[in-house]
């Protein structure tokens, strides 16, 4: 375990501080945890601290596929200043979600793979934020007919799952529909000239 930059005993209590008041502000019922890194999957994530969270309100962190969860890593590095190459070395987990999270991705880059090379046609991953991608990439490393890259920009950025011997594709392709607006409930405004629907 590092006492660097980003040890334990470095940025332990800023982690601390910075959660409680998160959670006091909020009216979150949570517990955490601030650990020297350990996970089940030293060959995909390798971080020097893990904040384990539980309590009432743990559920509401790993809905959405851990939205908030993942919400609250990331304002924590933004407040630690921790560069995106650095991001690795912190891991929010919550019920062993991310444990569990990394081997469905291992397992889905296992499988798009075997479906490119009976195929030979590129497959695009969701897009998903720079440690998932990771995972993908690192899953694959090892496979010789295929490889993985990253396309895209920001939000949009996802991982292709391409032929070794075909050119990378250049745009993303949308796999999923948009997820749903705020505005959600409400009924989408009528084309015009198109008749409205009765009963």
């Amino acid at each position: 375990m590092s006492d660097g930059k980003y040890g334990l005993s470095t940025v332990g209590p800023r982690i601390d501080a910075f959660l409680r008041s998160v959670a006091n502000n909020a009216g979150f019922k949570l517990k955490f945890e601030v650990e020297s890194g350990e996970t089940r999957h030293t060959d995909f994530e390798n971080p020097d601290v893990v904040v384990k969270f539980s309590g009432p309100d743990v559920d509401l962190l790993l809905e959405n596929k851990a939205e908030l969860l993942l919400a609250l890593e990331q304002l924590t590095m933004e407040v630690l200043g921790m560069p995106p190459e650095e991001h690795s070395r912190l891991c929010f987990d919550a019920n062993d979600y991310r444990m569990l999270r990394i081997e469905e991705l291992r397992v889905s880059a296992l499988t798009a793979a075997e479906k490119v090379k009976r195929s030979h046609t590129p497959f695009h991953f969701n897009p998903m934020n720079s440690r998932e991608r990771r995972v993908i990439h690192l899953a694959l490393r090892n496979e010789t007919a295929v490889r993985s890259e990253s396309v895209g920009m920001g939000p949009q950025r996802q991982v292709v799952v391409c032929p070794a011997d075909m050119p990378t594709p250049t745009e993303p392709v949308f796999t999923a529909p948009a997820p749903p607006s705020r505005s959600e409930g409400r009924r989408p405004p009528m084309r015009r000239g198109a008749p409205r629907r009765r009963g």
